[in-house]
């Protein structure tokens, strides 16, 4: 291989058998033969099974040592066969609820919807509006909004005319 640099011809050789996988010295990075781990590549592999548990972040806990895997993970013992971790029944979310934290084992409900939201706007529990002059509506505890249309009758003249904020047509020439 020859490489050009500078106007001037640098010639590269590479003799085979000069690094080799043989060449490692094993010496130089101490621990067990049932510590290791090799792959083709000989590189040498911590191997914690039956002698610790690791968490999301990498961290190494000793048999026995109760431990958090992750930040929203209930807690866990590290035994030989692996981490071994609480599954408590959690308490049920309020249906309202509009925020939730998973930042311990169980999930938290930390705000309640208490109003309801119709065509952008918000309304208080019980709380009743008319969004047009025909509609009626409520805001129902169940943070739904239930609305009412006006059933008109049918006007006894031939042209009946729609008055501003009124809902049904009235007759004008009688």
């Amino acid at each position: 291989m020859a490489l050009h640099i500078h106007g001037v011809w640098i010639l590269l050789f590479v003799i085979p058998g000069l690094v080799t996988p043989a060449a490692i010295n094993h010496e130089d990075y101490p621990a067990d033969e049932g510590d290791q781990t090799s792959s083709n590549d000989n590189l040498i592999f911590d191997d914690y099974r039956g002698k610790g548990c690791v968490d999301d972040s990498g961290f190494v806990y000793k048999l026995g040592e109760r431990f958090f895997p992750g930040h929203s993970n209930c807690p866990c013992v590290c035994t030989e066969d692996g981490p071994i971790c609480d599954q408590p029944e959690c308490p049920k979310i309020h249906p309202k609820c509009t925020k939730v934290e998973h930042n311990g084992c169980c999930p938290e409900c930390k705000e309640v919807k208490n109003f309801c939201e119709y065509h952008g706007k918000n309304y208080k529990i019980l709380e009743e509006f008319k969004p047009s002059p025909c509609e009626w509506c409520r805001c129902e505890p169940s943070n739904e909004v239930h609305c009412v249309v006006a059933d008109c009758a049918v006007p006894e003249c031939v042209n009946p005319v729609y008055e501003p904020e009124q809902c049904c047509p009235v007759c004008k020439n009688g």
